[in-house]
């Protein structure tokens, strides 16, 4: 089977369902991304190399669709999954379980955070906009392609934060998932919000439960 042969057949219709096609990969993709979301809300590591099979799949549908930005988005959530997957595993506990420190941002964080998502969507929706062939909606795919970005950063540093910005990525990619005609995106929307709240429920109380303390075993002695 060729790479066109796979394209083809993964831009099939899956099902219909209230009038919208289903497309395989649109389907797949999200249901990889939402097994990454379910693996990050229990701080597994395996929730990178899950999201960058899910940002391969997701290439297809945007393709489809003709979405340049949710392609560049796919393509940069590839490269920060791979990223993540780097910081959880030397940031875990050394058993490989990624379950490094949460906690929220600091102020100084949080405001670099915001900012470099608001400079990066006006900086993405103006390219957009003036090379008009790389998105039929530059604004709201800007803000999604950014947005992602700033998400994965923060779940990958650990903050709390990451669960907002994903938040606020739904309130756009679902409708213009819809319009697109990427039905499947719309309609795990509610397993995925689900899924955040619960996410952000466990991580807030993790920054609440008291410290662990460490054994200090002394030089020289056995552990």
């Amino acid at each position: 089977m060729t790479l066109l042969d796979l394209f083809d057949r993964l831009n099939g219709e899956a099902f219909a369902v209230l009038g919208q096609h289903v497309i395989w990969s649109d389907m797949l993709g999200n249901t990889l991304g939402l097994a990454a979301l379910a693996l990050g809300w229990r701080r597994s590591v395996w929730s990178w190399p899950v999201q960058l099979l899910s940002g391969l799949v997701l290439i297809a549908a945007y393709v489809a669709a003709e979405l340049g930005g949710g392609v560049g988005k796919q393509l940069i959530v590839i490269a920060v999954a791979v990223w993540g997957w780097n910081q959880w595993r030397r940031g875990g506990t050394g058993s490989g379980t990624g379950r490094i420190e949460v906690r929220f941002a600091t102020g100084r964080e949080r405001a670099l955070l915001l900012g470099g998502t608001a400079a990066g969507t006006l900086a993405v929706g103006t390219l957009f906009t003036v090379f008009p062939v790389l998105s039929w909606n530059p604004w709201p795919d800007a803000y999604i392609f950014v947005g992602t970005l700033a998400a994965m950063v923060a779940q990958a540093r650990g903050w709390v934060e990451f669960w907002f910005a994903w938040l606020a990525v739904d309130l756009v990619g679902v409708p213009l998932a819809l319009s697109s005609g990427l039905a499947f995106s719309g309609l795990v929307y509610g397993i995925y919000f689900v899924l955040v709240l619960l996410g952000l429920r466990t991580w807030w109380l993790t920054t609440r439960a008291p410290a662990v303390p460490t054994r200090t075993v002394p030089e020289g002695a056995a552990a």
